[in-house]
This record gives structure tokens, sequence and C-alpha cells, in this order.
């Protein structure tokens, strides 16, 4: 063979190559892209705090003075499980959001027509098929290398990311579902951070896991304002749909300055929660309720429009820094570096999403 055939015959074989992993690679960019990974905050800072409170728990004493915080078999975790952990923490929300879109594909053609799955870059079909499979890998290292009783709320969760599609259209429902579906996030990573034999469901454990759960139901209401129009046409009665846009930018004030005020009353007035409360909380705790102020002036100010769409990068980063204050109360040094890590890094993540389909 010449020297001439061999090239063309070496360019063929390349040319073949490219366009056998081409689709491969389109599938892969579009899968990562709907992942929107600015929200993998929300469900690995809220994990985090469930991780946050074990170590608190492992490093304590065996009788400590506190009412419902005593040590039984908890031990510090691993670097290698904590690291799995994360992963499975910060990557599950997208990884979910994949069956949320498939789901949701009526409404998003109006509300966000640039998305991968409305424009045919990503398969529906396979696309959930990849999602399950990831779902049951962590399930498996779940509970064959982590602690297998937090396969529990790990599948909970992935339920109610099911359910949440159909709750969203029946008012506050919507809401209830979603911050019940993130507190299940704090449920694995307690679950998952080593071995206990203390139950989860004390009052102090479920007053806090109630209470991510309003802060992420207060977070997916501001999300309602974007989805207004296409929501409306495809008749899912959010919040925003049933009040109208008119009553709804009130509502966004009153709902910037509940977590706020449900903290103070369960922790000050019905004592629910017997941890002391450190300067670094205070801090942060003051920093995030500028946050949830300013997000609810935002949609106030503007509950339709392009700005609509921007003001969600505060409104994602209200409801993780709330999260990571939490995080201090337990650990306040990392809860302070997750703190401003999360404010920096979803503000980075989410300008890649400048095509308004967050």
């Amino acid at each position: 063979m010449t020297s001439s055939k061999l090239g063309i015959a070496t360019l063929n074989n390349a040319s073949v190559h490219t366009m056998n992993t081409a689709p491969l690679i389109g599938f892969v960019k579009a899968y990562v892209k709907s992942m929107r990974l600015y929200y993998s905050f929300i469900t690995g800072i809220a994990g985090l705090m469930g991780v946050a409170y074990y170590q608190y728990v492992a490093h304590s004493r065996d009788v400590v003075a506190l009412s419902e915080i005593r040590k039984t078999v908890e031990t510090p975790t691993s670097a290698s499980n904590m690291i799995l952990i994360i992963l499975i923490l910060f990557l599950g929300w997208g990884i979910n959001q994949i069956i949320n879109d498939a789901l949701g594909l009526k409404e998003d053609r109006i509300n966000a027509p640039d998305r991968p799955m409305v424009t045919g870059e990503l398969n529906p079909r396979l696309a959930v098929l990849l999602s399950f499979i990831l779902m049951f890998a962590a399930a498996l290292v779940t509970v064959f290398h982590l602690e297998a009783q937090a396969v529990i709320p790990l599948v909970a969760g992935v339920g109610l990311n099911i359910v949440y599609e159909y709750a969203k259209g029946r008012g506050i429902w919507g809401n209830i579902v979603f911050g019940v579906m993130i507190s299940t996030c704090a449920m694995f990573g307690f679950m998952a951070a080593g071995p206990s034999q203390a139950s989860i469901w004390t009052t102090s454990r479920i007053s806090m896991i109630a209470y991510i759960a309003l802060i992420n139901g207060v977070m997916t209401f501001y999300t309602y304002f974007k989805d207004y129009e296409g929501d409306k046409a495809c008749g899912k009665n959010t919040l925003v749909v049933r009040y109208g846009l008119k009553q709804s930018k009130y509502i966004s004030i009153i709902a910037a300055f509940l977590p706020s005020v449900v903290f103070v009353i369960a922790y000050f007035g019905l004592r629910l929660w017997p941890i002391p409360l450190n300067g670094v909380f205070v801090l942060l705790a003051l920093l995030t309720l500028c946050l949830q102020v300013w997000t609810g002036y935002l949609f106030f100010k503007n509950p339709q429009g392009e700005m609509t769409y921007y003001s969600l990068s505060f409104n994602f980063r209200a409801c993780a820094c709330s999260e990571a204050a939490l995080i201090s109360l337990y650990n306040p040094t990392l809860g302070i570096l997750l703190f401003f890590l999360t404010y920096t890094i979803i503000g980075f993540l989410f300008n890649f999403h400048v095509n308004k389909d967050g």
C-alpha cells in the first residue's frame, strides 16, 4: 500500500472513531448540563449537616449534660467514607433532576425551552435509565461500604422527587414535599457517617429535620415565579399560580423572614435544640438573614421578566448558606468555610446557565 493510500485509510479510521464517540460526548455534555450543578449545594450542604451532627456526637463524652445528645457507638468517619458520602450527596441532586426534567417536559417547553431534553440534545429515556443506574450504584455503595440503614433515606429521596412532580401542582403541598425530600439528605448524612444505636427520631432531631424542610420549601416557592407562565398554561396550581404574581410578590417578603422567625421561636421559645449558640453561628445567621431578605426583595421587585431568573442565584445561595450556618452549631470552622465556599461557587456555576434554563 502506498503512503498516500495509507494516509487516507488512517484519516478514514479517525473519522469513523470521531463519529462513534461524538454522540456519546454530546450525551454526556447534555446530561451534565441538565444536572444544573449549582443546585448540588442544596442537597450537599443539607447532607453535610447530618454528617457534622454525627461527628459532634462521636466526639462528645459518653455522658453529656445536653439532653438527647448522648454518644453510643458513634465513631469519627474515615476520610474515604467521607469522600463517598460527599459524592453521593452532591451528585444526587443532579442525577434526580434528570428524572424531574423527564416528568416535567410539558411545562418545560414553555418555562425552559433551552433545556437539553426540550431541545432534543438529551434523549429522555436514556438519561433516565442512566440516572437509575447511578442511583442503584449509590445504593450498593451505601449498603456494602457505608451503613446499610442509610439506604432508607436515599430511596425515600428518589421516591419523593417523583412525587414532587405531581405535588407541585397542588399548592403548598409541592413546597412541603420538596422540603421533606431535601431533609432526607440530612438523614442520609447522619446515618451513612457511621454506626449508631441512638434513635434519629428524637425531638431535637425531628425539629431540625423539619427546619431544613422549611428552608427548602421557602426556596422552592421563589423558583415558581420563573415558572409562572408554563405552570399556569399546564394547569400546575403552584402557590404563585394560585395567588397570582401581584399577591405572591408580597408573600415573598413574608417568606423571607419565616425561617428566622421559626428558628427564634423553636430555639428560645420551645427550646427544641439543646445546642449552645456560638459566635460564628450568630454571625452566619445574620448574614443569612440578609441573603433571605434580599431574595424576598428581588422577587418582590421583579416577579416576572429576565431579572426573575437571575434572582434565583441569590435564592439558592440563601438556602444553602442557611444550611451551612446550621452546621456551624456543631462545627464552627466547617460552617464558616462552607458558607463562603457555597456563596462563591453557586454564583460561579450559575453563570454557566446563561440561557435561563435553571
